[in-house]
């Protein structure tokens, strides 16, 4: 059986240029790396701004578990068989991070025959999108610094630091570090700390921003640090917005590349789920929805994390209104929530299936409550018997919802057809009746208990002391008015990994919250989640090696 990456270094990519004309654009509507790489133009984007809108289809998943869901392979497989239907679709995704293609879960270019290409650049470093972020971030740290060695004009309380230097890749041991030692010269001395950048502010504020006038308003008022009479000081203070913008003007534009059929896709921004908003920018999916029929989108994880972040977040923000939504789950995975050990999930199990499948309908549930149609997909497995395929059918049709097997890393765009066609049938006769989960003149308190209780399933919220006095400072700051971000384990409905299926009667542990002012929401951090993930024993990086032709072995 070939790997990924063997069956995406065999494709016969065409042009970025003749990709592009299919979807109207012309070469000189595109910033070329490359070949088979390009930005779209600043000028293209602004053209199009009076066309209408195409569907908005969203597709997210159960919670993650090591048998494996596919939800990035699921959205570019559909976007595949509309193609194969001759259906005007365009994919809208998130850049991968370089922390998980030499950690554990590998790369975000989809699997088997539902591929983006090139996947390498895709995985690396692409087109420098994630490296100028991280430069944005340290600049203003740096900036930061530098002010309060020569002199600390804004009087910043360097006890109350909280801009965080960031770095894209999985490194433990800068999660607490002491910057500043040395002479005098050499800075001041405090303690610091280090982010991934997928879930850096920076980050966020690309994803979210509409424009660079947009872009620079939200950098202005970026929160770097509190000064002694406990007043915000922002990035706008320290006169850092013009270079920062600088940095990210390129970054700023939308990427366009094609599937292993040749589809169109935005790839662009790239925030983790489980610790950030999880989505792709709100450029690329409005410039996406000018451009197609139908644009496919995912959000990261699952359903609990990454759909109500889309949801609460991005929508809210963006004014965007969701058409249908593809619920990604595996009968492995399921057995998996339902006990069954990795060993022995090829076995047939209905029993586990059975236990297993209140995580499915915990995501259905809360799907349901924002008002946009459902599509469930079964992700294929040899392993899967029909006794298994026929009960979660059933199930899932008893809910209400629409149901199709997807075969798309095995088949491409033809094994997505059943699933393409019952989404169109969706879009044609359900209609959404979209809404957010909460509004904004709620507390923030209201807003973490209305996703603990209402998605997690949580009895309740427990605040640790510090937490709550920094939920009241950001309310008496202004705050208040702002969505949350919750940063919570992606692998159970609860903020501890261990609890699979659909946990019943546990709090939410609330830890920290911090204001992305910049981003527009407040982060709330639960459990043991971390910003910046570590690496296993055995990294992922241990098995990539390039050759003396440059060809790259490894990825996944």
């Amino acid at each position: 059986m070939k790997t990924d990456i063997e069956i995406a270094q065999e494709a016969v990519m065409e042009p970025i240029v003749k990709v592009a004309e299919r979807i109207g654009l012309k070469e000189d509507d595109l910033e070329l790396y490359g070949k088979y790489k390009a930005k779209i133009s600043d000028e293209y984007m602004n053209s199009i701004q009076g066309n209408p809108d195409g569907k908005l289809i969203l597709v997210t998943a159960i919670n993650p578990t090591p048998a494996g869901e596919g939800k990035t392979t699921t959205s570019i497989g559909l976007a595949q068989a509309f193609g194969k239907m001759d259906k005007k679709a365009i994919l809208a995704l998130r850049e991968p991070s370089l922390g998980p293609c030499f950690g554990i879960k590998g790369g975000a270019a989809g699997g088997g025959y539902a591929q983006v290409v090139p996947m390498e650049d895709l995985n690396l470093h692409f087109t420098g999108d994630f490296h100028a972020i991280t430069s944005a971030n340290n600049l203003l740290a740096a900036l930061l610094d530098n002010h309060i060695q020569q002199g600390n004009e804004l009087g910043i309380d360097t006890r109350q630091v909280v801009w965080k230097r960031c770095l894209d890749m999985n490194d433990r041991v800068l999660r607490n570090v002491v910057v500043g030692l040395g002479n005098k010269m050499d800075g001041v001395v405090r303690e610091d700390h280090f982010v991934i950048t997928v879930a850096s502010e920076i980050m966020a504020i690309l994803c979210l921003a509409s424009d660079m006038n947009d872009l620079k308003e939200r950098l202005s008022r970026v929160v770097v640090a509190y000064n002694y009479a406990g007043e915000p000081v922002t990035a706008g203070d320290l006169q850092a917005v013009g270079a920062m913008a600088a940095l990210l003007k390129d970054a700023m534009k939308p990427n366009l590349i094609q599937t292993l059929e040749h589809t169109p896709a935005l790839i662009h921004g790239g925030p983790f789920a489980n610790i950030a908003h999880g989505c792709n920018s709100i450029r690329a999916t409005k410039t996406a929805l000018k451009m197609a029929d139908y644009v496919i989108t995912e959000a990261g994880f699952g359903a609990d994390l990454g759909a109500e972040k889309f949801f609460d977040i991005k929508c809210r923000m963006a004014d965007l209104k969701p058409d249908a939504v593809v619920l990604v789950a595996t009968i492995r995975a399921l057995k998996y929530n339902g006990g069954v050990l990795k060993a022995e999930l090829s076995a047939e199990n209905l029993d586990a299936l059975q236990k297993g499948i209140v995580n499915l309908e915990k995501h259905i549930e809360n799907l349901q409550k924002y008002g946009a149609p459902i599509v469930v997909t079964l992700n294929s497995f040899v392993t899967d018997t029909d006794a298994e395929i026929a009960y979660v059918q059933k199930f899932c049709e008893d809910r209400n919802c629409e149901f199709a097997i997807s075969e798309v890393w095995e088949k491409g765009g033809e094994g997505g057809i059943a699933l393409a066609e019952k989404v169109l049938h969706t879009l044609e006769n359900k209609p959404s009746n979209f809404h957010v989960l909460y509004e904004d003149s709620l507390s923030l308190k209201e807003k973490i208990e209305a996703v603990a209780k209402e998605i997690y399933g949580a009895k309740g919220v427990n605040y640790v002391q510090s937490a709550s006095k920094q939920l009241q400072k950001l309310e008496e700051l202004g705050f208040g008015n702002m969505p949350v971000c919750m940063a919570k384990t992606q692998y159970s409905l609860s903020d501890d990994p261990a609890l699979l299926g659909r946990p019943e009667d546990f709090e939410i542990t609330v830890r920290e919250a911090y204001v992305s002012a910049g981003a527009g929401f407040v982060v709330v951090l639960t459990g043991a989640v971390m910003t910046m993930p570590g690496l296993p024993k055995k990294p992922a990086a241990y098995g990539i090696d390039v050759n003396e032709d440059g060809v790259i072995t490894g990825l996944f």
